[in-house]
């Protein structure tokens, strides 16, 4: 990894934004920035390897959109969501905790992503209910449920790779498969230990889950607020642009089931690599997390 150019004052002030919008922060660096930064021992991924590479580019923020939608589209997940989340009241609240475990189980060493899947693990414990399979049926529910666990991560895990590959311009190391492989370890510590390792069984994985799907009242309750989520004024454009680039880079019948049109994939993927590029540029490449985290690497002994 090259060294980063240092930051413009201009840069800082735009990171500083940024920052602040996906957690709260006010000072530039992230609430979970010493989560990354303390101990002395290695974490699940180096800078080289495909976890990292996928996680530290910007088209996550499209991936997480698209993760979002898909996992929506699963009575079991939606319920979770609406019964227990306080998306609405909080949404920017509810982003930053998702966002603290991607980073921390990415980057940070393994203590920290211990505590962080602890963390989950206890709010998991307070999520149970009941929900309406597609055929009608109820059904109790629990966060934990192997079943939901592996909904979750496989369409956290399809969307952040596809998102990848059509809007980022960094090859994945390994490809598609080590991706899936390296990812699979960040779900053990939440007790999923089935996931799947190659982009073959991620795929075969996703077909298995498709008669579950189903899109009901309150299902496009949850897609009408990821399309108009309480934003700052001045991000609207840009998340406007980043949801249409997550449904485009879906498969036809994900796309049929929202039932949105918008411009087709190879329209909005040049336009979408464009403006992410653009972002990382005005940003700079300066990167807190990932420097902490490369830090702690050399400190440890295992990165030069």
């Amino acid at each position: 990894m090259t060294n980063p150019r240092p930051q413009t004052r201009l840069q800082k002030a735009l990171a500083r934004r940024f920052v602040r919008l996906l957690s709260g922060s006010n000072d530039g660096n992230p609430p979970w920035l010493s989560a990354v930064a303390e101990g002395d021992e290695p974490g699940l991924y180096l800078p080289n390897q495909a976890p990292w590479i996928v996680h530290a580019d910007f088209a996550t923020l499209v991936g997480g959109i698209r993760a979002l939608l898909m996992q929506a589209l699963h009575p079991g997940s939606l319920a979770g969501v609406r019964q227990h989340s306080r998306y609405k009241d909080d949404p920017l609240g509810r982003l930053a905790g998702t966002i603290r475990w991607l980073t921390v189980t990415t980057f940070g060493p393994n203590s920290s992503t211990q505590a962080e899947a602890g963390r989950v693990n206890r709010l998991h414990t307070r999520v149970s209910g009941q929900y309406q399979t597609a055929s009608g049926e109820a059904r109790e529910y629990r966060a934990a449920d192997p079943d939901l666990l592996l909904w979750v991560h496989v369409a956290f895990m399809d969307s952040f790779l596809r998102a990848h590959q059509n809007y980022s311009i960094r090859e994945i190391p390994g490809g598609a498969d080590e991706y899936v492989r390296l990812w699979a370890e960040s779900v053990k510590p939440l007790g999923l230990d089935r996931a799947p390792l190659t982009e073959a069984e991620l795929l075969s994985t996703l077909d298995e889950f498709q008669s579950q799907l189903v899109v009901s009242a309150d299902t496009k309750e949850v897609f009408e607020w990821l399309r108009q989520p309480p934003l700052p004024t001045l991000t609207k454009p840009f998340y406007r642009l980043f949801y249409a680039a997550a449904i485009a880079s879906m498969p036809q019948s994900y796309r049929d089931l929202i039932g949105e049109r918008h411009m087709p994939l190879r329209v909005l993927r040049p336009i979408t690599t464009g403006l992410l590029r653009l972002m990382r540029i005005a940003i700079g490449s300066e990167s807190p997390i990932e420097d902490a985290a490369i830090a702690r690497l050399r400190r440890v002994g295992v990165w030069q």
